[in-house]
């Protein structure tokens, strides 16, 4: 799980000038579509409605001594460490002591000072924002018990998050892992918060509780293929012998296409449910669909479904293509999983 905070502050219609722990930079262009120039070079952004995932293409930069007149680092903005995210001393006068505490946990989150932010946070729970950013970093420091008072806080005041967050100028996101092999950004949002409280509801192993906070999200966000992996990923953890459940998951994951590394996760779980059905030639002709784009795919979830192939090769009397499929799991990893067992290791 990981944290980026920045301070955004609009110069001009589609131009914003973002100050971050790591320096400034200049953003250029519409929601969704941002073109950047910073200390790392230039990089386009672009997000995929409804998935939650951004991908990042990154601009290989002129290598040369000097700097030419103009170029990304002659035009990045310099500001010191010290007044990234930070209220200046009058506007402190008058600001409210929880939104000040709000703003101070967002610069030491930005900062990687996680202990003292989360002192701040605490003070500003009355806030749907604090509440939210409290929620999330007690869940990453696994204080699971105050990870869901404080995000129950933020889901009932839902209406208010991301308010303080635009008044200050600060943006903020965070990778919430989905399975064990995909994460997916989130923001202030309702979704952002109940995606947080079904994770923080698995590892208390509360099933149900995560599951019906799951079913009203997906009431809410029908389409959301991020919600609908979510959900198949418990489904299956907590009821993974169960063929009724089996189904729901291939009802969830029909029709889903290999376009980003969440619905490559979500066939994962349809392949896995298919297999459990008997059904081995769909569950294999999904495997297949699903490992023909390995770009974007985490070095995790490509090993998941080279392992899950092999498991219906086997069933399917291909012993062969079983073997080939767990010895080259072995050699990228020899603990994955039980491979070295059944390479008789």
């Amino acid at each position: 799980m990981g944290f980026r905070f920045w301070r955004r502050v609009k110069i001009a219609p589609g131009v914003t000038l973002n100050l971050s722990k790591s320096g400034g930079s200049l953003s250029f262009g519409p929601r969704g579509a941002k073109f950047t120039i910073g200390p790392r070079g230039k990089r386009a952004t672009v997000g995929i409605p409804g998935t939650g995932i951004f991908y990042t293409t990154t601009f290989p930069s002129r290598r040369s001594s000097a700097p030419a007149k103009g170029s990304a680092r002659a035009a990045t903005p310099t500001v010191p460490p010290e007044d990234r995210l930070t209220l200046g001393f009058f506007k402190r006068l008058i600001t409210p002591d929880e939104e000040e505490a709000l703003v101070d946990g967002c610069r030491e989150l930005a900062m990687g000072n996680e202990t003292k932010a989360l002192a701040h946070l605490r003070r500003a729970t009355h806030l749907a924002d604090g509440a939210y950013l409290a929620g999330l970093l007690a869940l990453k420091k696994l204080r699971l018990t105050e990870a869901t008072r404080y995000l129950k806080a933020a889901a009932k005041n839902h209406t208010r998050l991301g308010s303080y967050f635009s008044k200050y100028g600060i943006t903020a996101t965070m990778s919430l892992p989905i399975t064990d092999e995909v994460a997916a950004h989130v923001g202030p949002d309702l979704r952002g918060v109940l995606l947080a409280l079904v994770e923080v509801y698995q590892r208390r192993k509360r099933w149900q509780d995560a599951i019906a906070w799951l079913e009203r999200l997906r009431r809410l966000e029908p389409d959301d293929v991020v919600v609908k992996l979510s959900l198949a990923e418990l489904l299956w953890d907590a009821h993974p012998a169960d063929k009724k459940v089996c189904r729901k998951i291939v009802r969830l994951a029909s029709e889903v296409e290999n376009q980003t590394p969440v619905h490559t996760g979500l066939m994962l779980y349809r392949a896995r449910a298919l297999r459990r059905l008997g059904l081995l030639d769909a569950a294999r002709q999904t495997l297949t669909e699903a490992m023909r784009r390995k770009k974007g795919r985490s070095g995790d979830l490509l090993k998941a479904l080279r392992y899950e192939r092999a498991l219906v090769y086997g069933e399917l009397g291909q012993r062969r293509r079983a073997l080939a499929d767990l010895e080259r799991l072995y050699a990228e990893d020899p603990d994955y999983e039980d491979v070295a067992e059944r390479l008789g290791l």
